[in-house]
């Protein structure tokens, strides 16, 4: 278990800083951009990550947990078949988004350049997932979280030199603000693809064993595709999101305009903060995919069970101690963004939705390395649709608008991880209570 613990004290550092850089970022863009600015910004950053992830086909996911349950004679096969995976992949998807991506009316307010800024991502974000997924089933955490901070420091660089040397109309701002972010990640494209490179040299240096393709290609499918209907589908919501927040809060009375500076608000500031220690949850996430493939792969119960109460224990610890700051010190926080007395009411009534979610994202890795993909998919589709149907009867009425809102988040958060937690603990035999049962009484939820 030590070498699990180093990965996640060094990407928890690490991840730290850039998301210390992170709130540095969204201040520039909150400043440079103001409120109806940084609401359109934070309105299209869905659909890019819709992109992104069906760019990246959750290979870092299946490829780092084959990686972990196979032994290091089998890497060099399984790195080749991906690849081949990866570059049939990607030139369907380049060629269809061609295609599709000029008739998405999304980007019709944005600068016409931004399309085509997307179209670059998806090479890069499926080769660059390749490398990550190697390195994550390698335990070779130092690589991805120096990429992480990378990603952060060079877009607040370029974000800061570009807007303090030149002055930009609101269109260009936002372009500027896209820009800097996709080529952030070229640059960590080029720092993994390099490093992977020279990995994979020394793998055909080393003795190794074939696995038949069709073998390779399953078991890689068996994970990506689950996985990517699972963030597909999460996306997706994610990228409707603003317009349905927005739509609700134009139905209680309140203008365009208005709606949109109220959810920049909420996401661009709020939100930003309240995800701020976020870092441990998503490090703890990178670090158990492949720990608990592995340990499952195993059927090693005890070790799972210990390592469901500590990573419980942990995010209970930070989690309390980050939502009680987040409420008694909102109003010093926001102020950092805009002096406005709303957005820290947002962070006070938006506790619980950072604090379960904080549970979530660990939840998750635990969920795919026990193989219960479908269960997880499940889940997230009852949450969101009893959080999308709370915010917009709630959100639609004037007495509560953006209060409503912020109720049907809080519920979804909530649902969504006692859900993955009850199913998780009937997988692995530990009780609510954390103490263990016997395994194998009863099949487990699939």
């Amino acid at each position: 278990m030590a070498i699990y613990y180093r990965g996640i004290l060094f990407l928890a550092a690490s991840a730290f800083l850039g998301e210390g850089i992170e709130v540095l970022v969204n201040m520039i863009l909150a400043r440079e951009l103001g409120s109806h600015g940084l609401g359109l910004y934070m309105s299209i950053l869905p659909s890019i990550f819709l992109i992104v992830l069906l760019s990246s086909f959750e290979l870092q996911v299946s490829i780092s947990k084959f990686i972990a349950e196979r032994e290091e004679r089998y890497h060099r096969n399984i790195l080749h078949h991906a690849i081949t995976i990866t570059v049939v992949f990607t030139s369907i998807l380049f060629l269809l988004t061609a295609a599709v991506l000029p008739f998405i009316p999304v980007f019709n307010a944005y600068h016409p350049y931004i399309r085509w800024l997307v179209m670059i991502l998806i090479p890069v974000i499926a080769f660059t997932s390749v490398a990550r997924g190697y390195f994550m089933g390698k335990q070779q955490m130092g690589r991805i979280a120096i990429s992480n901070f990378i990603r952060k420091i060079i877009q607040l660089g370029g974000l800061f030199i570009l807007f303090r040397l030149f002055e930009f109309d609101s269109q260009e701002s936002l372009l500027i603000a896209i820009g800097t972010l996709i080529g952030s990640e070229i640059v960590v494209f080029l720092y993994l693809v390099y490093l992977f490179i020279i990995q994979f040299q020394q793998l055909k240096r080393q003795p190794f064993s074939n696995i038949n393709r069709k073998v390779v290609r399953k078991n890689l499918m068996a994970v990506s595709v689950p996985t990517t209907g699972l963030r597909l589908f999460s996306a997706f919501t994610g990228a409707i999101q603003p317009f349905i927040i927005k739509a609700a809060l134009v139905h209680s009375g309140m203008s365009d305009v208005l709606a949109t500076e109220q959810f920049g608000m909420l996401m661009g500031v709020a939100v930003s903060i309240g995800f701020f220690p976020a870092f441990i949850a998503h490090s703890l996430m990178i670090v158990l995919i492949p720990a608990v493939s592995k340990t499952h792969s195993q059927k090693d119960y005890p070790t799972l069970q210990k390592m469901l109460q500590q990573v419980m224990k942990l995010t209970f610890i930070y989690g309390v101690a980050a939502v009680t700051i987040f409420y008694f010190f909102a109003p010093e926080l926001t102020s950092l963004f805009f002096k406005s007395d709303t957005s820290a009411v947002f962070l006070q009534l938006l506790w619980p939705y950072f604090l379960f979610h904080f549970f979530i994202m660990p939840m998750q890795a635990f969920m795919i390395g026990l193989d219960l993909i479908k269960d997880a998919f499940i889940h997230i589709v009852w949450s969101i649709v009893i959080s999308f149907g709370l915010v917009l009867w709630l959100g639609s009425s004037p007495d509560w608008r953006m209060n409503g809102v912020i109720i049907g988040m809080n519920t979804g958060s909530i649902l969504l991880a006692l859900m993955h937690y009850l199913t998780i603990c009937k997988k692995i035999g530990v009780s609510v209570f954390m103490k263990g049962v016997k395994v194998g009484d009863s099949p487990p939820l699939r």
